[in-house]
């Protein structure tokens, strides 16, 4: 690859056969949509298959749209799991995505939420020339409101997204079986947190006429949202279903419930990812807190500690009317780093 070129955005996992991997690249963004032929361009440097880039092509927004996506799952993965053993590194990140561990999993849900979520997001923006604002609030009484602010269209993504990701009839391939479910436990959690916000209008503050739309939620309380269906994944394996003679997932029951279609599911055990392996760097050099994190992130390696110089800002005084003028000062502060060995 020539200097310089932006890496393509591997895509291929989106397809929900369980056995291409998805992988999170990051690229150039743009804050403007592309015009003219760009988006070709950017299509073609996607690693897409012939009807997913046969799509793209013609939404001139999807492209950049795509590269949102995966920039927001990144950030969200990275954040969510900063404090653990495997961190959302980009490293090994192939391997891993050829088994079925509850990380696998993740990165599953994660995807097809932030796809999910941008999909909208550039509906109500106008980025998208097929979608626009969500027109159909479905409330009673709605004759009353005026829907004169444009809502997140989530019906619209949701059905392109199933479009976009050849969503059929599931396969009795297991490992299938469980990547269709992990995605759909993404869609599901974008769809949770979408919320219908009003304004009033009218003398007084009456609310005789208010104004309403549909509203996503931050990507970040979708990302907390999942890391918690992480946390309280369940292991599950196949079985038949004697009432259809049709393959589905189970699990071991656990508070009387059975599996849900809101939980993330595995099917093999995850690594340590304490040392260096074809999953993970390891958590050599990590950084970590001496009191919280140090003993488990190190797996129990033990810690580096040093000194550092740190600027801040400080004594600072309000200048009439708007200006804030402060000092900086240098502190000195220890870190702890995990020890590789």
């Amino acid at each position: 690859k020539p200097a310089g070129e932006p890496t393509p955005l591997n895509l291929k996992g989106l397809q929900l056969t369980g056995r291409e991997p998805l992988v999170f690249l990051p690229g150039p963004f743009s804050n403007e949509a592309p015009t003219g032929k760009a988006h070709l361009k950017q299509c073609e440097q996607m690693t897409l298959t012939r009807r997913q880039k046969r799509l793209c092509r013609r939404e001139p927004g999807l492209a950049e749209t795509l590269r949102e996506s995966v920039r927001l799952s990144l950030l969200e993965c990275r954040y969510q799991f900063r404090n653990e053993r495997w961190n959302c590194s980009l490293d090994g990140r192939g391997s891993l995505l050829k088994r079925a561990f509850k990380e696998t999993a993740f990165l599953l849900a994660v995807s097809s939420a932030a796809l999910t979520h941008a999909l909208a997001k550039a509906c109500s923006s106008g980025r998208m020339e097929r979608c626009t604002c969500d027109d159909s609030p479905g409330i009673q009484h709605r004759e009353a409101w005026q829907w004169g602010i444009c809502g997140d269209n989530l019906k619209y993504s949701t059905k392109f997204l199933k479009k976009f990701l050849g969503q059929k009839r599931v396969s009795k391939d297991l490992r299938a079986q469980v990547d269709a479910h992990n995605i759909n436990v993404g869609i599901r959690a974008v769809k949770s947190g979408l919320k219908t916000t009003c304004k009033c209008h009218g003398v007084s503050g009456s609310c005789a006429v208010r104004t309403c739309w549909k509203q996503l939620s931050p990507f970040h309380d979708t990302g907390r949202l999942l890391k918690y269906r992480y946390d309280t994944s369940v292991r599950v394996l196949s079985v038949t279903n004697t009432a259809t003679g049709e393959t589905e997932l189970a699990g071991p029951r656990r508070h009387g419930q059975s599996l849900r279609t809101t939980d993330l599911v595995y099917l093999e055990d995850s690594p340590s990812f304490c040392r260096p392996s074809r999953y993970s760097p390891g958590t050599g050099g990590r950084s970590c807190a001496k009191d919280t994190s140090c003993q488990s992130l190190c797996c129990g390696r033990g810690y580096n500690t040093a000194m550092r110089l740190t600027s801040l800002s400080c004594h600072c005084q309000v200048r009439w009317c708007c200006h804030v003028e402060c000092q900086t000062c240098v502190r000195e502060e220890e870190v702890y780093t995990c020890k590789n060995a």
